[in-house]
């Protein structure tokens, strides 16, 4: 089984750091899993965040997505991927690194 790595994306910044982390854990066979939550959603806009489709699994804040008055289709996401606090919590108990921007 792979190594898995949670990142917790709660800011509006580094969108290029987690792409390059993502890629490097992808390229070596790790699983990786991406929660977005307050203003990290925001990432979510960007063009360059299509880049991380296929390479993570990937979730985010439903309440935040909201409150900061998103709406629409996010690449790669489906219904199931606007969660709550407890996905970010569940990723969290099953990785074995986790990593916060």
């Amino acid at each position: 089984m792979a190594e898995k790595l949670g990142i917790l994306v709660s800011s509006d910044k580094h969108l290029d750091y987690i792409i390059n982390l993502t890629d490097a854990a992808y390229d070596k066979g790790k699983e990786v899993e991406i929660f977005f939550t307050g203003q990290g959603v925001l990432l979510t806009q960007s063009e360059d965040f299509s880049k991380l489709v296929g390479k993570a699994k990937m979730s985010l804040c439903d309440q935040s997505f909201r409150a900061l008055g998103l709406e629409g289709d996010v690449p790669g996401f489906g219904f199931k991927d606007f969660a709550t606090q407890a996905k970010n919590a569940e990723i969290i108990k099953t990785s074995d690194r986790y990593l916060v921007f």
